[in-house]
């Protein structure tokens, strides 16, 4: 390992100890809504009162920004570059956020994924944060194996939706994690169900809802679902995710604080 690289391990480890425990968001599988999901742990986590931050790990499908209505960085201080807040205070840092052209495909090779990771873990100021929420991208490859190598992990949160296929998938992201000697906080599923406008009767639209059954399966605790509802997208979409309010998600917060020590 080159100079650079070491000096790079020694400010990514003095900048993580000032954060008190860093969670990573993963699924294994694209379309569940880890992004989301990340999204709404992280508001319900800054509307208790901690200081939060999101890292957009998904290099090349980063979201989270739009959902917060969140665009460019607020400049550079002695201790790096400044992430942008949300109105509910939550430093951000996204690819995003970044480029000239949020248009453009982000085609790169593992490498230079594994490298851009890297300088949003060193040359950001997270400052003191109580919790770190990262977004990881699908797949077990080069980025989630980046964050897992290169931050001491409190624990990982595994989002799934109801439907078999990507529950087989999503057991890829639990085996990686247990590999990499990672704690598992706890599974989530995603998308359970919608409930109809007109008659109030619960659809499960992408199957039977078996949350509970796929985390004993896994061997991993349950920690909640998430439905299918209208209102999260229209907030997402309009930059004002940190606003939504259901219980069910707070649940979820309250089990992670249960089981993350």
């Amino acid at each position: 390992m080159n100079e650079k690289l070491l000096e790079q391990n020694k400010v990514i480890e003095k900048k993580m100890e000032k954060i008190k425990y860093k969670i990573a968001v993963a699924s294994g599988k694209g379309g569940v809504g880890k992004s989301l999901v990340t999204a709404l742990l992280a508001s319900s986590l800054a509307k208790k009162g901690y200081k939060v931050g999101i890292l957009d790990a998904d290099i090349t499908g980063p979201s989270v920004p739009r959902m917060y209505g969140v665009d460019g960085i607020l400049g550079k201080s002695d201790e790096g570059i400044l992430p942008p807040l949300s109105k509910e205070g939550i430093k951000i840092m996204s690819l995003s956020l970044v480029l000239s052209d949020n248009s453009s495909a982000v085609i790169w090779r593992g490498p230079m994924i594994s490298n851009a990771i890297r300088q949003f873990i060193s040359d950001i100021e997270w400052g003191e944060l109580d919790y770190l929420i990262i977004d990881l991208p699908p797949g077990t490859s080069d980025a989630p194996l980046t964050v897992m190598q290169n931050i001491k992990l409190s624990g990982v949160v595994i989002v799934t939706s109801p439907q078999q296929l990507a529950f087989e998938i999503v057991r890829k992201a639990i085996s990686m994690s247990k590999t990499m000697n990672v704690k598992i906080i706890g599974l989530i599923e995603n998308m359970a169900y919608a409930i109809c406008p007109d008659c109030g009767k619960k659809l499960e639209i992408f199957g039977k809802s078996n949350g509970s059954k796929l985390a004993e399966r896994a061997d991993v605790p349950f920690l909640g679902i998430i439905p299918l509802d209208p209102e999260i997208s229209h907030l997402a979409d309009t930059g004002s995710i940190g606003t939504y309010e259901e219980s069910h998600v707070a649940d979820i917060v309250d089990k992670i604080l249960e089981n993350i020590d």
